[in-house]
């Protein structure tokens, strides 16, 4: 709920908690809350203007260009959360591996060996992600108390991967081959990354994100035995140790439809769910309380707009009703997305979700 002080992104102040924040936490709601990862990106004309006089990596280094990019999707569509512009590979760098984008994203001096595990830092990120901090706090100042601030950071596996591999692959065997070859230098890695993540996800928090999501998105690659043994702890610790009161800490990965619940022992507040796994099938095994974030298939958004609607209450009615969900694509909004397919997406969930909920709140009063 909000009361108006002016207009635009300032001149808003909290009267309560965002919608996105209440609706993460379980509470009751009023609509169904929206955002979409890569919410900020090539689909828009006003982030391409910026990139084009700028790179990819100095936009996620200079905060008020980082800004800019994230408030741009906030303007345009009236989204309930806005999501740091970063990247994941961001601390990365300040382990001590130099990274950057061709067009993918690369990784210098690939870590292989024990001795390359024990060669990376722990970085600070008071100091040396200190533009990641300033962002958000700029952000917390300029968004409207509506819209909930987002920190994000990569899961240890999803950082594993490419710190292995040295780019994206396709079977990311020697990431695999690490694992099961060297299973005592596997951990050792996983436990330097849960470190920094847990550290870097605390700053975050402690700059202004009101929620934080973990993209573990390359932990669906593994079965639940190796997710159990390899994966599972080390999630549940950085869990443990960035959990906040009031600050919801969101769970995602692609391909996760055979690992969710062990997703669910990670003690996470609300998992995201890819689109290959129904919201009706993602409620029936997580259980009628824990929230749900997902989960419309993104190329749904280059078909007719009726289309969408259709494909989107399916979402809504599958999850179930009095049940706490925060609409989101099943993965990140593509390049070419048309604009008003995100607009009618944004304005119909928000305009169905408050009807559902009026329409059970007749049907517990009859």
């Amino acid at each position: 709920m909000i009361s108006p002080e002016g207009g635009g992104l300032h001149g808003l102040r909290q009267v309560e908690e965002p919608l996105l924040v209440r609706a993460c936490l379980g509470e009751p709601v009023e609509t169904t809350p929206i955002w979409l990862m890569r919410q900020a990106g090539r689909y828009l004309p006003e982030y391409r203007r910026v990139r084009s006089q700028f790179d990819f990596l100095t936009v996620c280094k200079t905060p008020d260009l980082a800004v800019e990019v994230t408030l741009q999707p906030i303007r345009r569509f009236g989204f309930d959360g806005a999501i740091l512009f970063s990247d994941i590979l961001i601390p990365v760098e300040a382990m001590g591996l130099p990274v950057h984008f061709n067009p993918g994203p690369e990784v210098d001096s690939p870590v292989r060996t024990n001795k390359d595990v024990q060669a990376l830092r722990r970085p600070d990120p008071t100091e040396e992600l200190s533009f990641v901090l300033e962002t958000l706090r700029i952000l917390r100042r300029e968004l409207p108390a509506s819209v909930a601030l987002i920190g994000f950071a990569g899961g240890p596996f999803t950082l594993a991967a490419y710190m292995v591999e040295g780019e994206s692959s396709k079977d990311f065997l020697l990431l695999k081959g690490l694992m099961y070859r060297e299973p005592v230098t596997f951990h050792a890695l996983m436990e330097k990354l849960s470190l920094v993540v847990s550290d870097y996800l605390s700053a975050q928090i402690k700059a202004g994100a009101q929620a934080v999501q973990l993209f573990d998105t390359w932990s669906g690659i593994l079965s639940p035995r190796d997710y159990r043994e390899f994966v599972l702890p080390h999630v549940k610790r950085i869990v443990e140790k960035v959990k906040t009161p009031g600050v919801p800490f969101i769970l995602f990965g692609v391909g996760t439809g055979g690992l969710l619940e062990l997703m669910k022992e990670t003690g996470a507040d609300v998992i995201g769910i890819d689109w290959r796994t129904s919201m009706k099938d993602a409620r029936r095994r997580l259980g009628p309380d824990l929230p749900l974030q997902g989960n419309l298939e993104p190329a749904v958004l280059y078909a007719p707009l009726e289309i969408i609607r259709d494909r989107a209450r399916e979402v809504l009615m599958d999850v179930g009703p009095h049940s706490a969900h925060v609409f989101n694509l099943g993965h990140g909004v593509t390049p070419e997305t048309p604009v008003d397919s995100v607009a009618e997406l944004v304005k119909w969930v928000h305009e169905e979700g408050r009807r559902l909920r009026e329409a059970e709140a007749k049907e517990g009063g009859s």
